[in-house]
């Protein structure tokens, strides 16, 4: 995987949770990261504040809840 492939999906979907795209990619979500950081400092992504809606039990993967969104310039 390569980060246009990363770009492209997150311009398909606007926004991803971080496991979905380690599912999609068959990638760790650590390496992700690190390529997301890359769009986040280009000013391309957001990482959106997402608490888990079930009252913050720390059961769920970390990576389930992480969500990314594509910010579009106009």
């Amino acid at each position: 995987m390569i980060l246009s492939d990363l770009r492209d999906y997150l311009l398909e979907h606007r926004r991803a949770a971080l496991l979905d795209m380690a599912l999609k990619f068959d990638a760790d979500p650590k390496a992700l990261r690190g390529m997301l950081a890359v769009f986040e400092r280009k000013g391309r992504i957001r990482r959106l504040n997402s608490e888990p809606a079930c009252g913050n039990c720390h059961k769920c993967d970390p990576a389930a809840v992480e969500l990314y969104e594509w910010i579009d310039r106009k």
